[in-house]
């Protein structure tokens, strides 16, 4: 798993499996269901960096049990490097229930698939 250096608990890192380069400054958000509204509260914004990372989503006290969404601009994404996609976007939504791990999750990306899953510590 990546370390964040901020001391994140959640990171996550775009790889663009179509043209095997990092997903270099994608646009994402992180968001939290509020069960009672049952609506998506923002919690941060952020963009990848030039290795395709974001390391600083949350804090540790921020990071408390519930469902949360990863919003990835997929479609800002691919139109930056001047190609169509299928998917506008990509949500990641994922339950957490022990605040005490450290979750990474990354994205695989190509213009017409996407995939991921989740390394904790």
């Amino acid at each position: 798993m990546t370390t964040s250096k901020t001391g994140s608990p959640l990171t996550t890192h775009v790889l663009n499996t179509a043209d095997g380069v990092t997903g270099a400054r994608m646009a994402l958000s992180l968001h939290r269901l509020d069960p009672q509204m049952i609506l998506w509260n923002l919690i941060s914004v952020g963009t990848t960096d030039i290795d395709g990372h974001c390391t600083d989503l949350i804090t540790k006290e921020a990071f408390t049990a519930g469902m949360y969404k990863l919003r990835f601009e997929t479609g800002q994404y691919w139109e930056s490097l001047g190609q169509i996609c299928f998917y506008p976007y990509v949500e990641i939504v994922f339950t957490i229930t022990d605040q005490e791990q450290r979750f990474h999750l990354p994205l695989f990306l190509s213009r017409y698939s996407y995939s991921t899953f989740t390394s904790s510590q």
